[in-house]
Formats: structure tokens, sequence, C-alpha cells
């Protein structure tokens, strides 16, 4: 299995049910699971035992009539948090996430900015219909690191086209709003705990974390246990090592099948329909 020319990482996600995720010791308890299924499957992992938990909000932006949800388009801002303190830069991030490959490489994601920009084509790869399956959705990301955050855009289509000069595509009427996803109230408390890398092969190292997503401290809605590596020329002739990621991934959700939540994506969870 070699991925396509056009993919740049590959991010594995399993959503974790909520219960007792408020509780470091929850998830220490799940860390250790993965420790020992590493070691039963011979795969390497190194293990971080000092990290620290990293905070931000998150919120997702769409017009009254999800727009951009529609045409699988996703805008979600990040707001950076020390301890109680909400940071003055945030990152803001456009993609366009779909089945198809095809159709998520179509849009243009550049955006038309001085600040600095990422851009990803991402395999997300997430459970299918039952445990030890897997499908995989195609994301084309523009990530911009650090826009003041009171300067990310008004409240209308034409202020975010400003930025990202591809959805003029939608043809909106230019004073469209565009508002939080569920109000102010929807947005999203996330710790987010690096616990290791995976070793799958020559080149394929993929940073392992556990991300909670809360309504506010002590109220956890979701959890994710995620692992991606970067895909370059170097490794993606590398089949082995890429298939041994996918056969580590079927393999975990068996072994974590008490702890897997239903759904497909954290972003369905905010918008509450499926993705």
């Amino acid at each position: 299995m070699k991925p396509h020319k056009l993919i740049t990482n590959r991010e594995f996600k399993l959503l974790i049910k909520p219960a007792g995720l408020d509780r470091r010791s929850k998830v220490l308890e799940l860390s250790e699971l993965i420790v020992k299924f590493c070691k039963k499957n011979q795969v390497e992992f190194l293990y971080l035992n000092n990290a620290t938990t990293g905070l931000r909000n998150i919120c997702f932006y769409d017009t009254p009539a999800e727009d951009f949800r529609r045409n699988n388009l996703i805008l979600r801002v990040r707001e950076s948090r020390q301890n109680v303190w909400v940071d003055d830069w945030c990152e803001v991030t456009m993609k366009c996430r779909s089945h198809e490959l095809d159709l998520s490489s179509k849009f243009n994601p550049v955006p038309k900015t001085k600040s600095k920009a990422r851009i990803r084509f991402k395999e997300e790869i997430l459970r299918g219909d039952g445990l030890g399956t897997m499908r995989s959705v195609y994301s084309n990301n523009s990530i911009l690191d650090a826009i003041p955050i009171d300067q990310i855009f008004e409240t209308s289509y034409e202020s975010v086209i400003k930025f990202f000069p591809g959805l003029e595509f939608l043809k909106l009427k230019r004073d469209t709003p565009i508002k939080m996803v569920g109000g102010s109230s929807n947005k999203i408390l996330e710790a987010c705990l690096p616990i290791g890398t995976l070793v799958f092969g020559d080149g394929v190292q993929a940073h392992c974390d556990i991300a909670i997503w809360m309504r506010s401290v002590g109220d956890p809605i979701v959890g994710e246990l995620s692992f991606s590596y970067r895909v370059n020329e170097e490794n993606r002739a590398v089949s082995k090592a890429h298939k041994r990621a996918d056969q580590f991934f079927q393999k975990l959700q068996i072994a974590l099948s008490k702890w897997l939540e239903i759904g497909s994506t954290k972003t369905a969870l905010v918008y509450g329909k499926p993705e």
C-alpha cells in the first residue's frame, strides 16, 4: 500500500467514551494499555512519561444555512491557553474534508495573508462500521499559525474570503453572516496530552496523543486517541510500514473495545450531524 502522491500526512483517529476522562488516573490507565498493546504486537513505543497537557479553546464557524458543512468545508479556530489565560494569537484552519480524494483535492485552500501558513493534504483513517475495520476521509488543509485573536475575521462571508479566496466558488451573498456553530456556548475546551511515538518502520514514526473535549473543566464530551505521521518522498514507498500502521490501528480497536465511542469525528459532534 502506497499513499497517494497528494497525501502529506496520515492520521489515525479513535473516539473514546467520555466517562471519567477528566481524571488523570483514567488517562494514565489508557496510556498503560497502549504500552502493553505495543509490546504484545512488537511495535516500538517511545513513551513520554513527563509530557505536559496543552489547553486550547476550539470553535467552528459557518453560515446560518451551514453552507460550509454542506460543501464539505470546515472553518476552525483554535485559541491556545496558558492555564486560565487565552493567548492573543490563535490558529485558523480552513479545510475541505471528503470521502472522495478527488473532490477534496479540487478545493484550493491557499490563503491570502502575510501570516505563516501550512498546506496539508491528510488521509484521516477512522473506525469503520465494526470493530477492526477502517475507512478513510481526505482533508485538504490550510493552517494559519499565528493570527491576532481580535483580527480573525468579521462576521460575514466577505471577510472570510479575504483570508481564503478559494471559498469564492460558493457564490454566496457577500453579507451572508458567518457565526460560531451552535453559538458561543458551543465553544469547546480541549486538553491534549502527548503520550509517545510509535515506530512502524524506516521513516514512519507516528506521534500519539490523547485529546479530551469538554464543555468546561470536569464536563468531558468525548475523547480521541490519535496517532499521525508525515508522508514524504523518502517514506512514501515504504509500503510495509504503512501497512503495519493500518494493521496496528485495526487490532487496537479490538484491544480497546470497551473504551471506544460510536461516532465518526469530533467535528460531527459539534454540528450534531454525521460526517
